[in-house]
């Protein structure tokens, strides 16, 4: 396993994101691994008498994003997701494109914890936000760089 960042590469203000598009296979494909099958996520007749008028994302797959760049890019490959607090605000439809955004907000060199700033949007709007708490590993003694 390669360490995209360990926790002395880490700045405040750091920032990665990744884009998805909600289908229809993603949502189905949720609620099979979530045994979540409410029908505002999976049954189009009963979502179009909602307020919604439609299929809308589960708002944990839309945080899913979030921790696809906490394991992959920033901090990335070892870094260990311990919390998230989220506030949805608007769902996803089938079709949206999601930016799920995560920034350095906080660094605590002797725990190891990094407070991230998240995010998810379509078009521009936020339809959810909040933090994340990660732990990164500390860069080993043998890899540290030579004075």
């Amino acid at each position: 396993m390669t360490v995209k960042y360990y926790l002395e590469d880490l700045e405040v203000g750091m920032r990665s994101e990744t884009h998805a598009t909600i289908t229809e296979e993603m949502i189905n494909t949720f609620a099979d691994i979530t045994g979540d099958h409410n029908p505002i996520h999976v049954d189009a007749e009963f979502a179009a008498t909602t307020n919604f008028g439609q299929r809308i994302a589960h708002g944990a797959l839309s945080a899913s994003f979030i921790s696809a760049i906490l394991g992959n890019d920033l901090p990335g490959p070892g870094a260990v997701f311990v919390e998230l607090n989220l506030r949805f605000r608007k769902p996803a439809f089938i079709g949206d494109e999601i930016m799920a955004v995560a920034e350095v907000a906080e660094i605590n060199a002797r725990t190891g914890r990094v407070k991230m700033k998240v995010h998810c949007e379509v078009e521009g709007s936020k339809i959810c936000r909040g933090d994340a708490g990660v732990f990164v590993q500390k860069r080993p003694v043998e890899d540290a760089p030579e004075a």
